[in-house]
């Protein structure tokens, strides 16, 4: 028999096996396993129960984004999934995270989130009308929501995690569009479906997407922080100690224990130094002259008004803003953020000034800026 080794015996060796058929690949590295689909959805539920509180606040309804549904999805099968033009928001992770995700909301919800924002009622929304001004309501309140995710997540993983502010886009799934171009890369995505509720305008859907590997990222943040949480400490026993009374001699043990009295203690009323009128030199401590250099914060309020987002986004040069007050009358002056008196304008040369035309009492100083 030849020793002398053939081409294909040489590549093997070179490849350091015996065997010139290639390795297979680790699948179950490229897809979420049950263990892993379950953990994500919690990680949901909690940062999304923040988000819905935050996203409350800011629309004045009663907000609930609950039952997080995971899945696996190619982008052909998201682009069936999405025959029609959504909004969609993708966010990336500056710290804490690496990766992004995005977010997928229908047009109509879309529409009624920003009229909401914008100080609107919400009824009767044409979805038509994401315009530039109504998708950036949309971005803010993503940003609000996803913020609050944020700072849950923090909090789950024991660790700062910061977000970018996100990139809002109407999208047609089947052309080709920045955020699409983007899940091109993914290849295979993880999909958390969530059912979004909205005071009674809004009973759809909010869909969270993002990479496989950004999945298992958060999966093994929340395994790392579970198992490196610190145990409890065991409480150590209350050492008991007793006074020993010195002795000419030890007394011989017992034959068996006795029970012994508890040792007396000594019990007395509290005193307390009697009550005097104050004096004058008590009312005006000595070291008072400590505070005269210390500075404080004084403010003068002409007046006041309310104005919804919408009014807010329409102000440009030479709007007028009216106040809740009447020409002429007193302005407020504050000390601190605390009301302390009352004047009027007055002008100094080339400057306005405030002459105090009334001191506040104590009892009445409840305005607060």
């Amino acid at each position: 028999m030849s020793e002398m080794l053939s081409q294909d015996e040489i590549d093997a060796l070179l490849r350091g096996t015996n065997d010139s058929s290639p390795k297979p690949v680790n699948e179950s590295e490229e897809h979420l396993d049950s263990m892993e689909s379950d953990a994500l959805g919690e990680i949901g539920n909690i940062s999304f129960g923040n988000s819905a509180t935050a996203l409350s606040t800011l629309l004045q309804q009663k907000v609930e984004i609950t039952t997080p549904v995971v899945s696996e999805v190619t982008i052909d099968e998201l682009r069936d999934r999405y025959p029609t033009p959504h909004v969609a928001l993708r966010v990336g992770y500056t710290e804490g995270l690496k990766g992004e995700n995005v977010l997928v909301l229908t047009r109509e919800d879309a529409a009624i989130i920003s009229d909401l924002m914008l100080g609107g009622t919400g009824i009767g929304v044409d979805p038509e009308g994401l315009d530039e001004i109504r998708l950036s309501a949309v971005q803010e309140a993503m940003n609000q929501m996803m913020g609050a995710a944020a700072t849950s997540l923090s909090t789950v993983f024991s660790k700062k995690i910061d977000i970018s502010p996100p990139l809002v886009e109407v999208f047609d799934a089947t052309k080709n569009q920045t955020i699409i171009d983007r899940l091109e890369l993914w290849e295979t995505m993880v999909l958390i479906e969530f059912d979004l509720k909205v005071g009674t305008l809004i009973d759809s859907k909010i869909v969270q997407i993002a990479p496989i590997q950004f999945g298992k990222q958060l999966v093994n943040e929340l395994i790392a922080a579970t198992t490196s949480a610190p145990a409890a400490p065991k409480q150590e026993q209350p050492k008991v100690q007793a006074a020993v009374t010195p002795a000419k001699a030890p007394a011989p043990a017992p034959a068996r224990a006795e029970k012994t009295s508890a040792p007396e203690v000594a019990v007395s009323q509290a005193e307390f130094m009697p009550l005097h009128a104050p004096t004058s030199n008590d009312s005006v401590p000595a070291n008072l002259g400590l505070l005269y250099d210390v500075p404080l914060n004084v403010t003068v309020e002409l007046g006041r008004t309310k104005r919804s987002v919408r009014e807010v986004l329409e102000l440009s040069q030479g709007s007028i803003i009216e106040l809740d007050k009447l020409a002429g009358e007193p302005v407020d002056i504050y000390v601190n953020q605390q009301r302390i008196a009352r004047g009027e304008v007055v002008v100094i040369e080339e400057n306005f000034g405030v002459r105090v035309t009334e001191i506040i009492q104590p009892h009445e100083r409840i305005g607060i800026v």
